[in-house]
């Protein structure tokens, strides 16, 4: 089987020889529903540098790759990009295979390493450095935060390919290798996915990242990320999703995320969105019975306002708003006005506690939280949609000075 694992060369000097996971459902608690890849990619010139590893179980997936192209113990560099356990996972085992000349991260890398893997290899690059490798020029630069802090980009100059870690990637697990091989919906869906779920919070580092690139006068004719699809044609409109997705500039949607016991908070989630929806604004329902925290947080990328609902149990909210509440407020989205609502039956906390969240992510609040005991009646199916309609208007004096 492993005669069937073959590097795929990408340009003059480069093979992508990494691992592609078919099965992945799950991923730092974000649905991944099309799988993944772990891309590692190994530069041919006088000298051989392999650029990331694979997640542990794939070792032998990307030897054999390796394989393909030269036998693993040419390889003279390995450079880690990012010591998460998805790209460095088997770096140890494959350091003692090979046995390099130099193993090489960025500083943060270099203790990141030491502290998890007890590596003591490891030799540090400076942000902005260049290495010559044999004949081949690579280029460093620091991205921290982006997502962890150990995290930097690769720069190829002799073919213009910048290896950017998890920066432009997705969770997409396919056999084809570039981005313009594959549907371009999906693409855009599965970018903006990934975005919203790991990269959110820090996007002024992204915007700052981007400034740099774009300042850099790198001559980038190819993104190799760490997940998902190579980008070899229309590179821009990447860095332009991620410009749009960094800028968090509220749209007119709204976003309304609740569950519900007995359809109560379900019948008031409608007549917000009713309300929405005549008042000029988009509305979109996302009942927590059938969508995940992470389908939540991708819908909530290009939205303006997030609306939550919850019937109150046990004198708290529902689980499942617990749940994505304190998953959302993590990500930490900006710009964004919102409102509570939900149905009860005794007690009735839990519009309380919603708003309390609300408020900690600074969410603009609009009208007053509405509250329904048992079945909410034509008052208060009322009162929901006069809401809808206030958050319309909100939303649109909001877009219209953004």
């Amino acid at each position: 089987m492993k005669q069937a694992f073959k590097a795929v060369q990408i340009s003059e000097h480069v093979y992508w020889v990494g691992a592609i996971d078919f099965s992945l459902r799950e991923f730092h608690g974000y649905a991944t529903q099309r799988g993944t890849t772990y891309n590692a990619y190994l530069v041919v010139g006088e000298k051989v540098t392999l650029i990331d590893t694979v997640k542990a179980p794939y070792k032998g997936e990307m030897l054999a790759r390796i394989s393909s192209v030269t036998e693993p113990d040419n390889i003279d560099v390995i450079i880690s990009n990012h010591s998460e356990m998805d790209h460095s996972g088997c770096l140890a085992e494959v350091i003692d295979l090979v046995q390099p000349e130099s193993v090489l991260a960025s500083a943060k890398g270099v203790e990141a390493l030491r502290e998890h893997f007890g590596l003591d290899c490891v030799e540090a690059l400076a942000d902005g450095e260049s290495l010559g490798v044999g004949d081949l020029t690579l280029s460093f630069y620091e991205t921290r935060m982006l997502h962890w802090p150990d995290s930097m980009f690769t720069y190829l100059h002799a073919d213009g390919i910048l290896f950017s870690q998890d920066g432009f990637g997705m969770h997409l697990a396919s056999f084809e290798r570039f981005a313009d091989e594959l549907d371009p919906p999906i693409l855009e869906y599965e970018a903006a996915k990934y975005y919203a779920n790991i990269l959110l919070p820090y996007s002024n580092l992204v915007s700052k990242t981007l400034e740099r690139v774009s300042q850099s006068g790198l001559d980038i004719r190819m993104v190799a990320p760490d997940h998902g699809p190579i980008w070899r044609k229309d590179i821009p409109k990447v860095l332009d999703w991620y410009a749009k997705w960094a800028d968090q500039k509220p749209t007119c949607k709204a976003l309304v995320v609740y569950d519900t016991m007995w359809h109560s908070t379900e019948l008031m989630a409608k007549a917000i969105g009713e309300g929405v929806s005549a008042g000029g604004a988009r509305a979109l329902l996302l009942p927590l019975a059938g969508s995940h925290r992470s389908d939540v947080a991708t819908q909530l990328l290009d939205a303006g306002a997030l609306v939550v609902g919850s019937p109150t149990m046990n004198n708290n909210i529902f689980p499942t708003l617990s749940d994505v509440l304190t998953y959302i407020k993590g990500l930490r989205p900006k710009n964004l006005i919102g409102a509570a609502f939900g149905s009860y039956g005794w007690g009735g906390e839990a519009n309380k506690q919603l708003l309390a969240v609300l408020e900690e992510m600074k969410v603009q609040l609009v009208g007053e939280a509405i509250k329904a005991k048992y079945v909410p009646d034509e008052a208060a199916l009322g009162q929901c949609y006069e809401l809808g309609l206030q958050i319309a208007a909100k939303l649109k004096e909001v877009v219209g000075n953004s």
